[in-house]
Parts: structure tokens; sequence; C-alpha cells
């Protein structure tokens, strides 16, 4: 039975994996080169010092997939808005495993009292099962960023998507 649960250190070398699969081999990811399991580690560790949500999907003692919010940007006018992240396996992709760990970041980045979140696709014109993820879960399209990326011998453009939470700009934060 797959299960939702906050990803822990024993988790990161398969979180690697995948990771390193979406860098090798597609355009979610502008990094060229894999990160290594120290780096990912020293990622995981400022995301969860920081007290950001980080997630993993497991069934059977493996990890399928993984999603977390961090900042959107580090200035403090930007405290309010988060930006996820989320990558699945390849062999466990279109299994409604995204729509699992996004819904439960959405309702952990609510309960502390984040008021927006970003998703920042990259190479949008490929990567439609997110663009298509994010706005079933609400998310509506803020953005476009033509060319911002060149991987694989071609522009890639950055799609740019966001979803209030808890009432968004309707009042002011507490």
């Amino acid at each position: 039975m797959l299960t939702l649960r906050p990803a822990r250190a024993a988790d990161l070398a398969e979180i690697t994996d995948i990771y390193a699969h979406a860098v090798l081999t597609g355009t979610a990811s502008y990094e060229y080169e894999a990160p290594d399991l120290a780096e990912i580690t020293r990622r995981f560790t400022a995301i969860t010092q920081d007290k950001f949500p980080y997630i993993v999907a497991q069934d059977e003692g493996r990890v399928f997939g993984y999603a977390y919010a961090s900042h959107f940007r580090t200035r403090p006018a930007y405290r309010f808005i988060v930006e996820d992240s989320i990558y699945i396996a390849p062999d466990a992709q279109g299994r409604g495993i995204g729509t699992l760990l996004l819904g439960e970041l959405l309702a952990r980045c609510e309960a502390l009292g984040f008021r927006q979140m970003i998703a920042v696709i990259g190479d949008a014109a490929v990567n439609l099962r997110s663009a298509r993820l994010h706005s079933a879960m609400g998310f509506a399209e803020c953005g476009r960023i033509t060319g911002s990326g060149f991987k694989f011998n071609h522009w890639c453009d950055t799609l740019v998507m966001q979803r209030a939470l808890n009432g968004g700009t309707s009042t002011l934060p507490a």
C-alpha cells in the first residue's frame, strides 16, 4: 500500500537516483550533471532545517516519488510564498503519485500558514504532465519565460504557475 510520510535521511539514496534520472534524461531540471548523494543530503538538510515539508511516497520499502516545498526567494517579503518540487521514479509515472504528493504538500504548507505556492516548470512544452497536474490541483499560469534554459541542444521555456493558500492575498498575514 502506498503511503506518504516525511522523508528521512535513509531515503536520500533513492531520492538521489530519482532526481539523477530526471536531470540526465529530461528537462524538468535545468541542471546538466546529477548531484551526488552528498549534495542531495546537503539540500535535504537545508530544506528540513528551515522546517519546510519534504515527503516521500513509499510502498513495500521503496520510494516511488518525493516532493518538497522550499523558499521561492529568500528575502523577507517573500516569506509567505513557497515553491514546490515533485519528482517521480520513471517506472512509477502516470499512476497518480504526483497528485497524492502535491495534495499532501499543499495541505502541509497551508497548515504552516503559507499564502501562495509557486510551481516553476522547466521546458513547459515537454513537461506537460507537470503543467496538467498543477492545473488540476488549482494552479493557474501566471507567466512564461521564453528561452530561459538551454539543455539537450534546444531552448526551453519555463512555465510559472501559482495557487493561493489560506486565502492568498484576500487578507493580511497573521
